[in-house]
């Protein structure tokens, strides 16, 4: 039987996931984590991205998170996020929409302020379409 850690992953809204998992891998804002039980103890930023759980049996689970904190402990891993989303929750038509309107402010825009929101709001909409792209991958490989 192998090893596991303890994984909750915390939205403002709701508590999406708490169980035990085999592997958790995280958009750090640094680059993407790797974390296995017994993992040296680290609390880091999360950037807007997927968050995965190999759960035990080899079934994997997609998250989206809009960014927020990441706390390891030797055998448990907290994921606090503003939003948090389960991959087959998200709304693609929602993304896309954000996507092209950041696009087009980014395009259009006259302040830095109207600027750096919508570079923000593009990385998440981006984030969240390739989650979803990521968990119809994982429909058709299994």
């Amino acid at each position: 039987m192998a090893m596991t850690l303890h994984v909750d992953i915390v939205s403002a809204e709701k508590e999406l996931f708490s169980g035990p998992v085999e592997m958790v891998t995280a958009p750090g804002e640094l680059g993407e984590l790797g974390i296995l039980p017994r993992h040296s103890q680290l609390l880091t930023r999360l950037k807007p991205g997927q968050v995965r759980l190999q759960l035990q049996g080899g079934e994997e689970q997609l998250f989206y998170v809009s960014g927020g904190m990441l706390e390891v402990q030797p055998h448990v891993v907290t994921i606090l996020s503003d939003t948090a989303e389960r991959a087959r929750d998200l709304d693609e038509v929602a993304a896309q929409t954000a996507k092209q309107r950041a696009e087009q402010v980014i395009a259009d825009s006259r302040s830095e302020f109207d600027f750096a929101r919508a570079k923000a709001e593009l990385a998440e909409a981006i984030a969240q379409l390739q989650t979803i792209e990521k968990m119809r991958r994982l429909r058709k490989s299994g």
